[in-house]
């Protein structure tokens, strides 16, 4: 009897797997494809893939499918499948924020000739937009965030305000032919900057926030940080030489039992990160800052794994946050006049701040002007920094659509803003191009 029992519960959990599984692959088949049909209309138009894929996803939530065909949205997205895709979503991004360090270029940042332009710029577009962020936040606190932490509501906004998208950058720079030029240069290195700086903030807002305000466990958790970075730098950067030297790339290929090894340690990282309270996320960071000096691991992972990443996991992460996000939701004059201001105080604080600071570093009226509209693409990092907000709690439902909006059509407006810039350049635009 009790045999029979057991056999017919465990015959239930099989066909409530099987039934989950289902439900996960149909989602899945209609965000790769979506993603990847967005993402070759927006390369046709000039746009980086990853915009199309962005605007997928939220056509794919409630802005859209889930309002217009409400039966179809809840037979593709079922809640049965939501916690297997969040997780999926959520290691694509440990896996993107490893690629990610590990592409970073910091030999940029020793370059003499640039060296001056790269830190003022790098200075001004973290500083400018976090005091305005922080004062935006400030403001609308008691209006948009009422109930919420004033403080914790502030910085989060002035993180979002603060971050530059570098892989997206780096997809115009190529677009534009300016991976090569002192523009170029200066805009990829201090973009890279600027995400250090952001992401090391973001990541001692989170202990911050994740510790219920206690002074005594956020100090705990951001000296573990230290901790962590330190043994990275003066350990960890070691063992990996020698990994590298122990299973070395052949062929353009990455060794099978290396890319074992660096999965590992990628998850390791992550699980590190999460124990101090900052998110899995951080930790595949942290571990790809280490490899970027092996240009041949970085380039081969790129091409083994990487692309995966993009084609699978990224719009996974778009689409899951198309799902958190409602245009439809700011149904009244006011929320638009709020969300007019976000994105014009998100715009002038970038802009503004790194052309001055240009200027001041020797570099031309057209130079600055293009390097300001660079500077302010923020696109999948600033997603990322929205959606660890909200998940916590400190950025309500509006003003993450709000700031949805802004990081979208703060990286949209890139492309058209800077073929009207190299125009109007005239000569200045031909010498950055043939630098």
């Amino acid at each position: 009897m009790l045999g029979a029992m057991a056999s017919a519960a465990g015959t239930a959990s099989v066909h409530q797997v099987e039934e989950t599984l289902v439900a996960t692959l149909i989602q899945l088949i209609v965000i790769i494809l979506a993603a990847r049909l967005a993402g070759a209309a927006a390369a046709a138009m000039r746009q980086p893939r990853a915009v199309g894929e962005i605007v997928a996803g939220l056509l794919l939530g409630p802005s859209f499918l889930a309002t217009l065909f409400p039966d179809a949205a809840h037979a593709i997205f079922s809640p049965a499948s939501t916690p297997s895709v969040q997780v999926l979503s959520q290691i694509g991004l440990v896996l993107l924020m490893f690629q990610i360090g590990s592409d970073f270029e910091f030999g940029h940042l020793r370059t003499a000739r640039n060296k001056k332009a790269v830190l003022y710029v790098s200075i001004a577009s973290v500083g400018a937009p976090l005091a305005i962020g922080f004062a935006l936040g400030q403001w609308t606190a008691p209006i948009l965030a009422p109930g919420i932490d004033p403080l914790v509501y502030s910085l989060f906004t002035a993180v979002a305000l603060a971050i530059t998208a570098v892989p997206i950058l780096g997809r115009i720079l190529r677009e534009y032919s300016l991976t090569r030029t002192d523009i170029g240069v200066i805009a990829i290195s201090s973009a890279a900057a600027n995400d250090v700086v952001g992401w090391l903030l973001l990541a001692g807002i989170s202990a911050y926030a994740s510790a219920h305000f206690s002074l005594a466990q956020s100090g705990w958790q951001i000296g573990g940080l230290i901790g962590l970075c330190a043994f990275l730098w003066f350990i960890g950067r070691p063992a990996i030489d020698w990994l590298i030297g122990r299973f070395p790339v052949a062929d353009g290929k990455v060794p099978t039992h290396l890319m074992a090894i660096v999965i590992a340690l990628i998850f390791v990282s992550g699980i590190a990160t999460q124990k101090l309270g900052i998110f899995t996320i951080f930790g595949g960071f942290l571990l790809g800052l280490l490899f970027h000096r092996h240009t041949t691991f970085v380039e081969a992972w790129r091409g083994q794994v990487g692309q995966f990443v993009l084609i699978f996991f990224l719009p996974i992460f778009f689409t899951y946050t198309g799902l958190r996000t409602n245009v439809l939701g700011l149904d009244t004059a006011g929320e638009w006049m709020w969300c007019a201001i976000i994105f014009a105080a998100a715009v002038i604080g970038k802009v503004v701040p790194v052309y001055l600071a240009a200027r001041f570093a020797g570099l031309h009226p057209g130079q600055a002007t293009i390097l300001g509209a660079l500077m302010n693409t923020r696109a999948l990092m600033e997603l990322i920094v929205l959606n660890i907000g909200f998940s916590l709690g400190f950025i309500p439902q509006d003003v993450f659509t709000m700031l949805v909006i802004m990081a979208v059509g703060t990286t949209i407006m890139t492309g058209p803003l800077l073929q009207v810039l190299l125009r109007r350049a005239g000569f200045e635009a031909r010498a950055l191009v043939e630098a």
